[in-house]
């Protein structure tokens, strides 16, 4: 079972060095994508647009080559955590943010199913957090 674990960090890892690409490949239409939630000033946005795509790289190339993979996970659940708040926010004062963490790559996928796609990564990433917890601990 051991070889599913592993399996289950590279996919989780691969797919946030991917989102962070697709974002760090034109961060000015991420700074409009986080802007869209209008939650913080277009300064904060362009900021948080040319930092967090390398923060994501980062930390799923972590979690692929196990280097500080305790703290890529905290990294990942808790960019995971923020913006599907942000979402369910931006949604509930009538916004439509069409993009979800694959930028505009998946742009015609409904509120709901970005939604149910961000639940699962993060779901994938507490199971990863949970057992790797239990590998430490024996």
């Amino acid at each position: 079972m051991n070889w599913f674990w592993r399996a289950l960090e590279i996919a989780v890892g691969a797919l946030f060095v991917y989102a962070g690409a697709l974002k760090a490949w034109d961060p000015m239409e991420f700074s409009d994508d986080i802007d869209h939630y209008h939650l913080l000033p277009w300064v904060v946005s362009v900021r948080l647009a040319f930092y967090l795509p390398w923060l994501e790289i980062l930390a799923g190339l972590a979690l692929i080559f196990r280097r500080a993979s305790n703290g890529a996970i905290a990294i990942l659940g808790a960019l995971m955590l923020v913006f599907i708040t942000a979402s369910v926010i931006a949604r509930a004062r009538g916004i439509d943010v069409s993009c979800g963490c694959f930028g505009h790559a998946l742009r015609n996928m409904t509120f709901v199913w970005h939604l149910a796609l961000d639940i699962i990564i993060l779901a994938a990433i507490s199971l990863i957090a949970r057992q790797q917890l239990r590998t430490t601990d024996r």
